[in-house]
């Protein structure tokens, strides 16, 4: 509570590090290693903290460590050109300013195993696993991955990784959050719905529909898909790959989201009694048994005018499906893998399309299905005793009457891990997240890629002005402005011409790893401008005045004995005619 001036914290397993303003560090807690003997520490720029030992970086790129070193996690002294630090329990990483990564100390899972890596922005260490960022937004992870913690290989667009005991979490460029591993103290934990009467899902976000007809959502937010918290009086929401859309009580629609291709485009509809949303078009089923639809139409997924006695709607990736009250199915749309082959279908109750498939439910609980089975989609087709189906781009899920659920497809992702569900009610699928709604009116969800619900960290972008001296240039990024978002670690190559060196950057350089650097790392937390100074690199330039002095002094030897000679044989010429 009497810390002040300071600019970053590190926190270990029972201690805590702060780093002031002028390069000191200060540390409390639990010192049975000597981890918190940091008080002769100066020009400090970065914390990290282990279970037992504290590291420092320096401002020249070297590293300082204390406490622990049974393991060599503290055998850092001779690390040069380093960036960024972290600590495991008893481990410790370091990026260096090429994008490479070095580390030391306990390396009993492989969470050292990190040399082959390149590209690397940023890194975190957990308990025994090391993640690193890779300046294009995806991750890599080596090392314990006995809670699935490692499991970040389809992770894109994160601007920032945090390592736990044996979770990952990574902050993504839109605000939103995902993590990875143990969820045993909750940490990813969706919970905070409640009183929800029905749900969907599509790509990137779920869409719940409470009991008071209010919406909530989370997930990806990048087109405004999520911007629903004003809606009211809604008694059906539907989710399509980037846009949501909610019916209202009174038979009117609305919706959000990305628009490019007129999905959105309900404002005008009325008398309607079901929805369901595409990849990129949406689809309205009124109550006198007909059906709109509006948006992308490229294979005819919105050609339904003349559809008559539909009782409900579904949408994929490129197609529409109609189910009729005699049972029977209705298609339109793209049919590259006989997604709208179902018209040949009877006795159906209940219809369902995602990506490339389209699944019926039978009245007697068998599941039938359609199109794309690359991943086993047809597994389906076995199941009995279902009461609702559900469509991923990849899997089919199933509710049974008993409250448990099964699933068929893709399982790379995890979102078919639902096997101990049970007391469900309804289940909806997304690209990646199988969602359950419970009986009472809480949320389940499976998958790697969880959207905490809580967490809506909003987009902050920031300015990167970069610029350089005369006689050199910027290969990286390049030079003049870049949008960033925050927090963002930007790399920094300077190239300097002949004659010429990097003396240092200028301008806001308090994130900058290392000034004197030709590269380095800017870490964005603000609108910055910076520039790259060269000047003329004397000892250089003495070396290569002094060769051009040795050189013309060489040339004149040359011109001079040239013309000695040429005055000798003049002399032996005139000699030689004398004598004759």
């Amino acid at each position: 509570g009497n810390w002040t001036d300071i600019v970053q914290v590190a926190e270990g397993s029972s201690h805590t590090v702060g780093v002031k303003a002028d390069g000191t560090v200060a540390a409390v807690g639990w010192n049975g290693g000597g981890q918190c003997n940091v008080g002769g520490w100066t020009d400090i720029v970065q914390a990290a903290a282990g279970f037992a030992h504290t590291v420092g970086l320096r401002s020249d790129g070297t590293v300082v460590a204390v406490g622990y070193k049974s393991l060599g996690q503290s055998d850092v002294d001779d690390w040069t050109d380093i960036v960024q630090i972290a600590a495991g329990s008893y481990f410790t990483v370091g990026l260096k300013a090429d994008g490479t990564v070095v580390a030391a100390g306990d390396n009993e899972y492989g969470q050292c195993d990190v040399s082959s890596w390149t590209d690397i922005i940023q890194v975190a260490a957990g308990d025994g696993h090391t993640v690193g960022l890779k300046a294009n937004g995806t991750v890599v992870a080596v090392g314990k991955d006995d809670a699935g913690q490692c499991d970040v290989g389809e992770w894109t667009d994160v601007i920032q990784l945090a390592a736990g005991y044996s979770d990952t979490v990574g902050l993504e460029s839109d605000g939103t959050v995902i993590a990875t591993g143990s969820d045993y103290y909750g940490q990813l934990d969706v919970g905070g719905w409640n009183n929800i009467i029905q749900i969907s899902a599509n790509t990137m976000h779920t869409v719940g529909l409470r009991n008071d007809g209010s919406v909530i959502a989370v997930g990806n937010n990048l087109y405004g898909q999520l911007d629903v918290n004003d809606w009211t009086d809604i008694i059906q929401v539907a989710a399509g790959a980037r846009h949501t859309v909610g019916l209202k009580a009174d038979g009117t629609v609305v919706a959000v989201g990305w628009n490019d291709d007129g999905q959105c485009n309900v404002g005008n509809w009325t008398d309607i009694v079901g929805v369901a949303a595409g990849n990129r078009h949406t689809v309205g089923l009124k109550a006198d048994g007909t059906v709109v639809a509006v948006g992308w139409n490229e294979y005819g997924q919105c050609d339904v005018g003349n559809w008559t006695d539909v009782k409900q709607v579904a949408a994929g990736w490129g197609h529409t499906i109609g189910l009729r009250t005699d049972g029977t199915v209705i298609a339109a749309g793209h049919n590259e893998y006989g997604e709208c082959t179902a018209d040949n279908w009877m006795d159906v109750a209940r219809v369902a399309a995602a990506g490339f498939n389209t699944v019926g439910l039978e009245a007697d609980g068998t599941v039938v299905v359609a199109g794309d089975n690359t991943f086993g989609q047809y597994d389906a087709a076995s199941w009995t005793d279902i009461i609702q189906v559900a469509a991923g781009s990849y899997e089919v899920v199933g509710l049974k009457a008993d409250g448990t659920v099964t699933a068929a497809g893709k399982e790379d992702a995890g979102q078919n891990m639902v096997s101990d569900w049970s007391d469900i009610v309804a289940v909806a699928v997304g690209d990646s997240q199988t969602v359950g709604l419970s009986a009472g009116g809480n949320i389940l969800v499976a998958g790697p890629e969880i959207k905490l619900a809580a967490w809506d960290l909003g987009v902050v972008l920031y300015t990167l002005t970069i610029s350089s001296t005369a006689n050199g240039s910027i290969t990286s990024p390049g030079e003049g402005v870049f949008t960033y978002h925050a927090g963002r670690l930007v790399p920094l190559v300077a190239r300097a011409g002949t004659g010429y060196r990097v003396v240092r950057w200028t301008g806001n350089t308090d994130t900058i790893a290392n000034v004197n650097g030709a590269t380095t790392f800017i870490t964005v937390e603000g609108d910055y401008v910076v520039t790259a100074n060269f000047p003329v690199n004397w000892p250089l330039m003495g070396g290569i005045i002094g060769a051009v002095v040795v050189a013309a002094g060489l040339a004149v030897f040359v011109v001079l004995r040239r013309r000695a000679t040429a005055g000798k044989r003049k002399a032996r010429g005139k000699a030689a005619r004398k004598k004759r």
